[in-house]
């Protein structure tokens, strides 16, 4: 059974048919040519699919595009303003954040949502104090970010781009 859907992707209005099984990763790369989020995979585990979606960070692989109809989606490519990168994709480039780069646009966004998550006071796993807002130190970053893996091991260099950022 096929639906028709909106979405907003990266500042433009996409209307489309879809299956109602596509998911929203397919619905982005294969219906409409946005290929920042990767499949990885496809069970929600690695992070490369990762977007914004109505300003949260989510799994694009393990949603239905058309539970997710009038949406705000905003993917890696779509954080950058007047072809200059988002501050974020600037630490990632000045800290050597990426290596092969497949995982690096689902960290990005991870990464932007997560400092969104921190700058509005939600703790963490490993928050210590839940009545002072969390410190952005190495560790809370890491649990934070622990849900995008990197097969190339560039875990250090995303942690300086992290708390580059965050500056």
């Amino acid at each position: 059974m096929d639906a028709e859907i909106t979405l907003r992707v990266d500042g433009q209005r996409r209307t489309l048919s879809v299956d109602t099984r596509t998911t929203l990763l397919d619905a982005l790369r294969e219906r409409l040519g946005v290929t920042s989020p990767k499949k990885g995979c496809d069970h929600g585990q690695c992070g490369a699919c990762t977007v914004l979606l109505d300003g949260r960070r989510a799994t694009s692989c393990l949603t239905f595009a058309v539970a997710n109809d009038d949406s705000e989606v905003v993917t890696a490519e779509g954080l950058a303003e007047d072809e200059q990168p988002h501050p974020m994709q600037q630490a990632f480039l000045d800290n050597d954040g990426f290596q092969c780069g497949y995982c690096t646009p689902g960290q990005i966004c991870s990464a932007v949502g997560m400092l969104d998550e921190v700058k509005a006071g939600w703790p963490s796993h490993v928050t210590e104090d839940l009545d002072e807002p969390p410190e952005l130190d190495d560790e809370e970053i890491r649990e934070r970010m622990s849900g995008n893996l990197c097969r190339c091991g560039a875990y250090a260099n995303i942690v300086s781009a992290i708390r580059e950022a965050a500056e």
